[in-house]
């Protein structure tokens, strides 16, 4: 069960799968790709309550290790570009593995955007099995990234792939 940011209880498999139809709305729309991965970073942000930043990173052709900050919803942040390797997202494009953080403070290599972050996921969108971008969340609750939202997050990178 998830709370909704206006206290509705749901539960969360009903929630994603919601949020994944409206995805694919917004993706099949009419709308340039900025504007559609705004939308998706707003929906994503306004729906999930402990979604409190929600980013994605594109990689360029002229800087192909380095991951370029592209569309977000939440409070500004400093890393509009983050080297491979650094940070939770930099570890996550190295690895091209999702990384799923429950405790930001006990990372070594964490890069702060927020002294509210408290935990993180980064899923790393792939296209012809080449790192293309990321979807990026903090979260200002402790603990709060289940298998079910990595499950979600990974579909939803999926569908972004071919967009970034």
């Amino acid at each position: 069960m998830v709370s909704l940011k206006g206290g509705q209880v749901i539960r969360k498999s009903k929630l994603f799968a919601a949020l994944t139809l409206n995805a694919k709305e917004i993706l099949k729309s009419e709308i340039d790709r900025s504007v559609k991965l705004e939308a998706i970073c707003k929906l994503l942000k306004d729906k999930v309550r402990y979604y409190n930043w929600v980013g994605f990173y594109a990689v360029t052709k002229e800087r192909p290790t380095e991951l370029v900050l592209v569309s977000y919803m939440g409070e500004p942040t400093q890393h509009s570009r983050i080297q491979f390797g650094k940070g939770i997202c930099g570890q996550a494009a190295m690895l091209r593995k999702t990384l799923v953080v429950q405790d930001v403070s006990k990372e070594d290599n964490y890069l702060s955007c927020s002294s509210k972050v408290k935990s993180e996921i980064v899923v790393p969108i792939f296209r012809n099995k080449e790192i293309v971008g990321e979807l990026d969340i903090d979260s200002h609750v402790a603990s709060p990234f289940t298998l079910e939202d990595e499950a979600f997050l990974k579909e939803i990178a999926e569908m972004v792939s071919e967009f970034l």
